[in-house]
Formats: C-alpha cells, structure tokens, sequence
C-alpha cells in the first residue's frame, strides 16, 4: 500500500521542532496504546539527545491490557525513557504526567525558570485533548480528522512548567509496510489517502490470526474463517450485506470492521507486538541488505 501524505504544513513543523527541542527540559511524546510503535514520531529518538522523554500510551481504555504492559516495559528499555498509560477523561493521571516530568528533571530550579516541556504526536493520538486535561481548560483545538493543530505555542500550566504544543504532523512512518495500515485502521492516516477495503481486509487478516474468538464472537460465526477475506464474506452474510446475485458487500463490511475497532466495540485490542515490531524490524534490515548487495553488483 502506498501513502503520500506529508503536506507542507508538517515540513514546516519538523523544523520548528528541531530548531527549537535544544531549549527544551523534557519531551511527553503521545502514542496510541494500541499501536505504541507505528504511532511513535521516528524523529524523536534523533531530535531528542539525553533529553528526558515520557512516553505517553494514550488511549489504554481500546488496547489489550497484557500487551500494552509488555510495551511500557519494552519502551523504558531505552536510556532517559519512562512510559506511562492514559485514557480518556482521567485528569489525576494526567497531572500525574506533570510530577513525574518535575521528577526526571532534578537539576531544574523551578524557582528561578520555568520547566520547558514539549509536547509531540502525530494525529488523532490525543495529543490536543491531553493538553486541555492538563491546562484545565480548552486551549488546544480537538477534532477526529488529522493534523487539526497547526501553529507552534506554548501554554502556561500550574508549578511554573510551559508547555510547548507542537502541529500533530505525522512523519510518515510507513516501513515496515505494515505500519501504514495500522496507521489508516486508527484513523491517524485520512481515509482519502488509502485503500479502504485493503485496509479492512489487512485488518481482518491480524484479528482472525490474534483475537479469533472475539472476533467469532462479535459477529455471530460457528466456525473459524480460514482467512481475512472468508471472514469478511462471513461478516457480509451475517449483517445481509448482499448486493445482487447476493455478492457481499465488502465496502459495508469494511466500514463495519474499521468503525468497531476505533470505537473498541470489538473488544480491548491490540494491533502489533513488542516481538513482532523487532521481527519486522530484522525482516526490514534483511530486505535493505539484500538490495543494497544487488545493487552493489550491478556497478
């Protein structure tokens, strides 16, 4: 599946961040719990240096409580890192977020400067609602379409710490292949940009692989569909979505798939794996090794 979506707004924002991440004292980068690596900013770790980062898996209310524990522990692997969970609507956690930032920040004197805090995310994590729970009142704008903050500002929150919002833009995270679709299943990919039916289909494929009996559950089947597409198939039978000579309706059954995981009607359920991002990840490095010897071997 190919992606292009990068409009300027967010090479504009990816220089903001770097001109400006030096003068900060600590980042909060906002990732969805459900998929902690596809939604993560790959130029955090290069922008960042020994800044203190606390990761922040939003959204833990949706995701599979057992997997999202194995990424708290996998993330804090990584020097200067502490991760935390959120859901909605929980503003004592979210100030929690606020005292564990003045914690990994000894040597600050809050006293004499404020605690410059900047707070990153690509679309639809949250980002914007976690910045109004924190400030106490709405000075962030929210929406369910991507990218809706555009400007650079810095919010003034209690215990002398400013916050710097950054735009949502969302660096295009799409190798390994499976990232992108696990970017457009959450919504944070524009539903213009993509597929809709392959998406559903490769959501369809993890569901029956890692949660079958939810997903035999949810949609009334006896026996297990041999694959995404038989499941998909199944689905159209059991919600009478037919078109004529009773061909199922997968433009139907798509929307069904993908609104019931973004409303966690399926169930608490993870999209990816500490274990199957690493494989990925050595699958991804293979396949550039293998190119780059072809390539060598041509000149």
């Amino acid at each position: 599946m190919a992606i292009n979506w990068f409009p300027g707004h967010m090479h504009k924002a990816r220089k903001e961040i770097k001109k400006v991440m030096p003068q900060m004292d600590l980042i909060i980068e906002v990732v969805d719990a459900r998929i902690p690596f596809s939604s993560e900013n790959p130029l955090v770790p290069n922008l960042r240096g020994d800044t203190p980062l606390i990761k922040v898996l939003n959204k833990r209310d949706l995701a599979d409580p057992d997997i999202t524990a194995r990424w708290q522990a996998w993330l804090e692997q990584e020097r200067g890192v502490r991760a935390v969970t959120l859901t909605h609507n929980q503003r004592a956690e979210a100030l929690d977020i606020l005292r564990l930032a003045q914690d990994m920040t000894p040597g600050h004197d809050r006293q004499k400067s404020a605690l410059r805090v900047m707070i990153l995310g690509i679309p639809n994590v949250g980002k914007s609602t976690l910045i109004n729970t924190l400030a106490g009142r709405p000075v962030a704008k929210t929406g369910n379409e991507p990218a809706v903050t555009r400007a650079q500002q810095a919010i003034k929150l209690p215990d002398n710490i400013l916050l710097y919002d950054t735009p949502g833009f969302l660096w295009p995270k799409l190798s390994p292949e499976a990232c992108g679709y696990r970017l457009a299943i959450t919504g944070a990919i524009r539903s213009a940009v993509l597929d809709f039916e392959d998406v559903a289909l490769f959501e369809a494929d993890y569901l029956l692989l890692a949660y079958p009996e939810q997903v035999m559950a949810r949609y009334g089947l006896e026996e297990r569909p041999r694959d995404g597409l038989a499941l998909m198939d199944a689905i159209a039978v059991r919600r009478r979505f037919l078109g004529r000579g009773g061909v199922p309706d997968l433009h139907k059954v798509s929307e069904v798939l993908l609104n019931e995981f973004r409303a966690g009607t399926l169930g608490r359920l993870s999209l990816e794996t500490p274990e199957m991002v690493e494989q990925e990840a050595r699958e991804a490095a293979a396949e550039a090794a293998r190119k780059a010897e072809e390539k060598a071997g041509r000149n």
